[in-house]
């Protein structure tokens, strides 16, 4: 079973041989292969053959990535949302991996709000205006999910962090007015032209599950259990509406002790993966400082697992 056929079988709420598993980001790639990813901030500047030679070494970075541990897909993060990375994962591993990308800022969310005061007034004095910069938004990420989509990519990751520790980062009937209906069409349109739709989100998500259920994503990810979010909760509720991916503890990953983070991998796993409908991963990303062993550790419950 290839991992592409792994998630697909995943997502259609089927037991594949085992729960697939791949990470939204890996931003460990010295400590695992000597090698480093283009600065973030260079890509805007490359010339045509700079950035050929860039998106190669990207494609040499998720190569290995792929191979050591065993991801059964792959979101393309460098280059950020841009087709020609797609292109070339595509190129790398055909089909056997399912391929997307993200798209970030595309609904109002924690990271698009520089000023809160005005944010907070705009919401009740002025919300044509905050309609009309969503419309802005999504607008844009339209535009992005079909060139992505063109490029041959199998799924988007929407991006948008809407909800804090403590719950969402507005109101639940403000998040349906404001939120909602340009989260739908997002996702509308990636289903439309025969794509599969991740929406993430940290932070509780509980009050706002439902809306975020009637956008109508097949996955949601990242079940942040630091905010509260009980997987085996959230698969009660959601099992059969839309798959699930992470929930396994960054904070733990970060910090130990190891037999702490079996017992987290080892939750999600109990939890979220029978009947299918699970993607195993972080509550988040394997991100810059979190030490390469604890990745290894939780990689290592999954192996002992499903054997």
């Amino acid at each position: 079973m290839t991992g592409k056929e792994r998630i697909l079988k995943a997502l259609r709420f089927e037991e594949p041989d085992r729960p697939p598993h791949f990470e939204v980001m890996f931003e460990l790639e010295r400590e695992a292969f000597g090698l480093q990813f283009p600065d973030r901030s260079s890509w805007g500047g490359l010339s045509p053959g700079e950035k050929e030679r860039a998106v190669g070494l990207c494609m040499t970075i998720y190569e290995r990535i792929v191979e050591r541990f065993g991801w059964d897909g792959l979101c393309v993060f460098w280059p950020w949302s841009d087709p020609d990375g797609i292109v070339a994962a595509k190129r790398a591993f055909g089909e056997d991996l399912l391929i997307g990308a993200p798209v970030g800022h595309s609904v109002w969310a924690i990271e698009s709000v520089d000023d809160w005061m005005q944010f907070a007034a705009d919401l009740v004095e002025r919300p044509q205006e905050i309609h009309a910069e969503a419309e802005r938004r999504c607008a844009r990420a339209l535009a992005k999910i079909e060139a992505l989509l063109d490029a041959g990519a199998d799924f988007i990751f929407l991006a948008n962090d809407v909800a804090f520790n403590s719950g969402p980062f507005i109101q639940p009937r403000q998040f349906a007015e404001f939120v909602t209906p340009y989260l739908a069409r997002q996702v509308a349109r990636i289903r439309e032209r025969g794509g599969i739709a991740f929406v993430h989100s940290d932070g509780n998500l509980m009050p706002i599950l439902e809306d975020l259920l009637s956008a109508n994503p097949h996955v949601l990810h990242s079940i942040d259990p630091m905010a509260g979010m009980d997987i085996a909760e959230v698969k009660r509720l959601t099992h059969g509406r839309v798959a699930l991916m992470g929930n396994v503890q960054c904070s733990l990953l970060q910090d130990g002790p190891a037999e702490a983070i079996r017992e987290s991998a080892l939750y999600c796993l109990r939890h979220a993966s029978p009947g299918g409908g699970y993607i195993f991963s972080t509550s988040n990303t394997i991100f810059p400082g979190m030490p390469l062993g604890n990745y290894e550790t939780m990689l290592g419950t999954l192996r002992a697992f499903w054997r």
